[in-house]
């Protein structure tokens, strides 16, 4: 594999794992930067990057990165990293769709010796067993013999700017152990934390999956907590923050697990299971009690606004965000928007109001027309789904100026606030 030390990379997906990928590997050899989507190319041209995973000093900073999204220009590469997002369908299969396409316009420029990298999140086995028959057909070459393949999953951290490409280890792996050593190498080029070299593919395909469906049970478990304390009358939170006194309490909050790893993940290795006659317990009972947090939060609204003798049929009710996460545009898998839809059906008005994201990309993922909250669009209750710091720095007398009724309730999902100070302020709250 020596042959592919200074060879072009092309990079397949600009989206929140591609692009940081292509910007850091444009500062150290000739790169194309490839994507479908002839708006997002124009985009990256011009310099910007709507996803604010790179600002526009980083993009210059890859001055050997060049944009494409015509498929001829990748017979440039010898080698290819596929980048593309695998999401769960409405019944939460896995659907290979985008991995599929990918890999069918990569085996179409595949010559002898070139590699193929994927870092799409997948279950043990995706690689070989989908992608490299793929490769194979349209490319008329041999696995292991004329082409090979690597897996290094990707662990973007969308919004993060502590934790980034750079800063965390990356997970290598090869089809031969000549390609191992070559796939690391070519990762160390970029990665300061350091790599960690799988001993297969499916081993490496096995520790990204699981990385986040560990995350995904131990928050299930506080939601699960969340549920039973409500019932008992005490705060979640202050029990959490009791028993993280002891040293090896682990920190997990509650709250509604979406977004495009932890949320969809999962789903990937249950799915692999089934395949193979052994039905999951835990990992889907997880899965069961988060992505029923959402209506769950929805209901202890609806509940509390009739307690306080609010005609829901005819409220508004506010809702603060609708990105999956605090800080950060990325509106995938929000379970914000199930929250909005279970709202929806008990008859009333909602209203969404979210800085951070794009009302084009929410009106076409979801249907919801962002709006305005504040006194001028006042609300029977207020909902704060995410934890933007445009929120968090909002007052309660302000939050309260913002609702109309003599009760209104704040369902204040991320905690930002005070509970008690926001009784005071005449609050009716709920939160996990």
């Amino acid at each position: 594999m020596n042959n592919l030390a200074n060879s072009k990379i092309a990079i397949i997906g600009l989206g929140y794992v591609g692009l940081p990928l292509a910007v850091e590997f444009g500062k150290v050899r000739p790169v194309i930067g490839f994507d479908i989507n002839p708006q997002r190319i124009a985009e990256l041209q011009s310099g910007k990057d709507h996803t604010l995973e790179c600002s526009s000093q980083e993009l210059a900073q890859a001055t050997q990165l060049h944009y494409s999204c015509t498929a001829a220009d990748l017979h440039e590469a010898r080698v290819f990293i596929v980048t593309v997002p695998t999401p769960v369908d409405s019944a939460n299969r896995p659907d290979m769709t985008p991995l599929i396409r990918a890999s069918t316009t990569v085996g179409q420029a595949l010559k002898k010796g070139d590699l193929v990298i994927y870092e799409s999140t997948v279950y043990p086995g995706a690689t070989e067993d989908v992608c490299v028959p793929i490769l194979e057909q349209c490319s008329g070459l041999k696995f292991n013999l004329e082409f090979y393949c690597g897996y290094s999953p990707e662990r973007i951290n969308p919004g993060d700017k502590v934790n980034t490409l750079t800063t965390i280890k990356k997970i290598t792996s090869g089809s031969t152990p000549t390609v191992a050593d070559a796939v690391d190498a070519l990762y160390g080029e970029i990665i300061k934390a350091g790599t960690w070299k799988a001993s297969s593919i499916k081993v490496a395909e096995a520790a990204k999956v699981i990385e986040n469906s560990q995350r995904d049970l131990n928050i299930a478990f506080v939601n699960e907590l969340s549920v039973i304390f409500e019932r008992i009358g005490i705060d979640t939170l202050e029990v959490l923050e009791a028993a993280g006194s002891k040293w090896n309490f682990l920190p997990f909050r509650p709250g509604m697990v979406g977004g495009h790893c932890i949320g969809v993940d999962p789903y990937y290795l249950t799915h692999k299971a089934e395949e193979l006659g052994y039905h999951p317990q835990v990992i889907l009972a997880g899965r069961r009690i988060n992505d029923n947090m959402a209506r769950y939060a929805a209901r202890n609204v609806i509940k509390r606004m009739l307690q306080n003798g609010v005609d829901v049929a005819r409220s508004t009710v506010g809702v603060l965000g609708i990105t999956f996460k605090e800080n950060c545009p990325d509106i995938r898998n929000s379970k914000v928007a199930d929250l909005v839809k279970e709202l929806q059906q008990w008859g009333g008005h909602v209203v969404v109001a979210d800085p951070w994201a794009d009302p084009v990309e929410v009106q076409g993922e979801y249907g919801i027309v962002l709006g305005t909250i504040d006194a001028n669009h006042p609300v029977d209750a207020l909902v704060v789904a995410v934890g933007h710091n445009e929120f968090r720095n909002l007052s309660l007398q302000q939050l309260r100026a913002w609702c109309r009724n003599s009760k209104p309730v704040l369902a204040d999902l991320k905690s930002l606030y005070n509970r008690h100070e926001a009784a005071a302020a005449g609050f009716s709250v709920f939160r996990f």
